[in-house]
Order: structure tokens, then sequence, then C-alpha cells
């Protein structure tokens, strides 16, 4: 392990449980290590872009807010029957761009066939995820937007906890756009009103609260 792998370790681990580090003139090289030695962990999430390296460890309420946009793509595809797969956070890579992420969650939908069976992407050969989703509830250093427009990932769902966005990738930047590419009937204010019902209904009912809406928009 080179040094300033073992520097970046101490940091991680003299770190907060859960909060956000910046990491400036960071080697590549050290960036494929650290992924290595935290390989199958949860946490801390590592995003590179060109020599910058931004740590996270999500707080409770950031994975809540994720998994519960999570479900709603779920239901969606199975509500409209549509195949789609589920990579969650892993970690994507390109060692030609130097940069590499890992997103709260992310779903292959268009492009589903093309990696239907396999368990490892490799961005050089294989599409990006066709849609995003991402969690900011605190303050970002890495404009995140930026570098998924370089690995050309189509479309992200943004969540700032208050408000949420959807954005379409144009000319190499993220317009905020009316409604969802991969999910035509999906609008912002349709999510927002869904997060809101979250936070006060159960699980089970949340469920069957969506499903009847997506069966209303069918008729």
């Amino acid at each position: 392990m080179s040094t300033q792998t073992d520097a970046v370790d101490q940091s991680i681990s003299s770190s907060p449980t859960s909060g956000l580090m910046i990491l400036y003139d960071v080697r590549w090289t050290t960036y494929e290590q650290l992924l290595a030695d935290h390989e199958g962990r949860s946490s801390p999430r590592f995003t590179f872009d060109c020599g910058t390296l931004e740590i996270m460890s999500p707080p409770a309420e950031h994975e809540k807010c994720n998994r519960t946009i999570a479900l709603f793509v779920e239901i969606l595809a199975e509500e409209l029957k549509i195949d789609i797969e589920d990579f969650g956070s892993t970690t994507f890579r390109r060692s030609d761009l130097a940069r590499g992420f890992e997103p709260d969650s992310c779903f292959y939908i268009k492009n589903e066939v093309l990696i239907r069976g396999k368990q490892e992407i490799d961005l050089s050969i294989d599409p990006p995820p066709d849609l995003v989703i991402e969690i900011d509830l605190t303050s970002r250093a890495l404009d995140k937007l930026s570098l998924y427009a370089q690995i050309g990932v189509p479309e992200i769902w943004r969540y700032d906890g208050r408000r949420f966005g959807i954005f379409g990738l144009s000319n190499g930047t993220y317009p905020r756009i009316d409604r969802s590419v991969a999910f035509p009937i999906i609008t912002p204010p349709v999510i927002e009103t869904f997060l809101l019902e979250a936070k006060n209904s159960k699980r089970t009912a949340l469920v069957k609260s969506f499903r009847n809406w997506i069966r209303g928009q069918q008729k």
C-alpha cells in the first residue's frame, strides 16, 4: 500500500461515522487501492474526478430517502412491465477519463438487455446506467452532474431533502426536464408528493398508494 493510500485511510478512520471529506491531488492508483480495501462495504462511498477524491459516509436520512426513491423505480418497472436491472451503488470507473463514482442508486432500463446477466460493469465496453438517483442533503464539493455527463449517464433524479428534480443529458449538460425519459408518467411534483407521504405512512400503505396512482395513469 502506498504512503498516500495509508494517509487517506488514516483520515477515513479518524473522520466521523457520517460526513463528507474532500482530498486533492490524489493519484488514480490510490483511488483504485481504496476501492479494493473497502470492497463489499456500503460505506464510505468514493467519487473521483481527475485527482479530486470525495469520500462520503451517508447518514441514515440520506439512505432512507435513497431507498424510498429506488423503491418507486422498482414499483414503476413492475407495474409498467418494464425489465430493469438494479445496480444499487455499484462502483463505475473509467481510467482513461480519470473518473469514477458510486451512485446512491442506479438502474439499467433501456439498456437492460445489454448488461443482463453481468456481475460487473466495464464502462470501456458497457453502457452507463440509464438512471441514477442522487441524494444531496449536504453541500458537495464535486460537481457530480459534470462527472456523470463525462460518463454519459442519460438521466439523473436528484433530491435535496426539499425539492426533487429530474435532469436529462443534453449536449454535455443536465438541464432540468419536466418529466422522466425512462418513465414518462413521472414528473417532479409526483415524486415530491409521495416522498412527503412516505414521511407519515407505513411502507405497505405507501407502496399501495403509489401502485394505485400508477394504475390510475394507465386508464
